[in-house]
């Protein structure tokens, strides 16, 4: 695992500076620095600077290359108040994350990113409206398809029903998100959902038994809400650009979420798990996937070389709530070799899994949680789209067969 701190040596070599250089960057706040522990005195400076500093060179020297660099975790393209990555902890709207899932539900985080009030919480969650007659009757015939598969069918289904989604002004958008956000989690739910809060409503049909098991499904929600513009919330808000209703921008970013390399993460770790069979089989799991070449699933993040604040948190919970679970002894000793193997540790997707295992889910629990609480963070990214009222239309630099003139 990379180191998040460097060298002041390190630093100014990366930088092609020299060391009076890299201090007068530090004296104006462009990298920030800290006593090293030791006896001699030494400062080490965050890496993430460095890097940030290096990018902002690149594009001056070679913009072109830059900004295409920028669409694979590089500088930041679009301006969203919604989301906040820094020093290794994550934020909505200036509120951090971990510390709302101790004292808000989803719907309160909803409110939260949506109009970035809580007290909108109640306008936004009142009485609930009837589900149209096509979306009931549609129940029977995809019951037995994927969740996450068949919230796409509900909402392309439902769009034709709401013409008020049409409405794209702020608060409009808001009263159809938390529309779709109890059509999806009242799906998963089934009859259950009548009248409850969503985490309440999935916790009465998946664990009927454990009542605490309400805090953990909207604990793990919250954590999912947003996360910047991940590739889900990039669609969803290149599809908010074109104009498009609030459903077909969920549908957009459920249709990215099942990728492999986004959502569906959480269907190879649940494999992984399977795999060891044992919490004492991981060791040999792990090793036998990095002998293939093969990625460990679930474990480190590129946004976070301290490990994800998202993963560790649902991962607490778990352990608190449910001490004697097998999903606590799987994450333990999956941890743990994690750490010795390849100096990684567990993200948001294998906390999920955990969580689902704990929870007694199945297979396909974790992206179920991950789709409900996701579908938060695209409408949020919608209405700052419809605000901005502008078209996401990069171009493209042609590197094909030149024309014959």
């Amino acid at each position: 695992m990379k180191s998040p701190h460097l060298t002041a040596e390190q630093a100014a070599k990366a930088l092609g500076i020299s060391l009076p250089t890299l201090y007068a960057y530090v004296s104006r706040g462009l990298i920030r620095s800290e006593a090293a522990a030791g006896v001699n005195r030494s400062r080490r400076y965050r890496a993430e600077d460095v890097r940030a500093l290096q990018q902002r060179k690149d594009l001056r020297r070679n913009p072109a290359k830059a900004v295409e660099g920028a669409l694979h975790w590089g500088q930041p393209v679009l301006e969203s108040a919604i989301t906040l990555i820094a020093d290794g902890r994550l934020f909505y709207r200036g509120h951090e994350v971990v510390s709302l899932t101790a004292k808000r539900t989803i719907e309160e985080v909803a409110a939260l990113i949506w109009t970035g009030d809580f007290a909108a919480t109640g306008r936004l969650f009142g009485p609930q409206p009837a589900i149209s007659q096509r979306c009931l009757a549609l129940r029977k015939y995809i019951s037995d398809i994927p969740t996450v598969e068949a919230f796409h069918i509900l909402v392309s289904i439902a769009s034709a029903d709401d013409i008020s989604a049409c409405d794209l002004r702020a608060e409009a958008v808001a009263q159809t998100g938390a529309r779709i956000l109890r059509l999806v989690s009242g799906f998963a739910a089934g009859e259950r959902a009548n009248g409850k809060r969503v985490a309440q409503a999935l916790q009465s049909a998946w664990t009927p038994l454990k009542a605490k098991a309400a805090q953990l499904i909207d604990a793990a929600l919250i954590l999912c809400a947003d996360h910047e513009l991940n590739v889900s919330s990039f669609a969803a808000r290149c599809i908010a650009s074109a104009g498009s209703t609030p459903y077909a921008v969920v549908a957009g970013g459920l249709a990215a979420l099942q990728g492999v390399k986004h959502g569906r993460t959480t269907e190879r770790i649940e494999a992984l798990l399977q795999e060891a069979r044992m919490p004492l089989g991981m060791r040999r799991v792990m090793a036998a996937h990095l002998r293939r070449g093969d990625k460990i699933p679930g474990f480190g993040h590129p946004l976070y070389p301290d490990g994800d604040p998202r993963g560790r948190e649902l991962l607490r919970l778990v352990a608190e709530m449910f001490p004697r679970s097998s999903a606590v002894s799987f994450a333990a000793a999956a941890t743990e070799e994690a750490s010795t193997l390849i100096g990684e540790r567990p993200t948001i997707d294998f906390a999920l899994v955990i969580a689902a295992k704990a929870l007694g889910l199945p297979p396909g629990g974790a992206i179920t949680l991950f789709a409900i609480g996701r579908t938060v963070g695209w409408i949020g990214h919608a209405i700052e789209q419809y605000q901005r009222d502008r078209m996401i239309r990069p171009r493209a630099r042609y590197v094909g067969a030149l024309p014959q003139w």
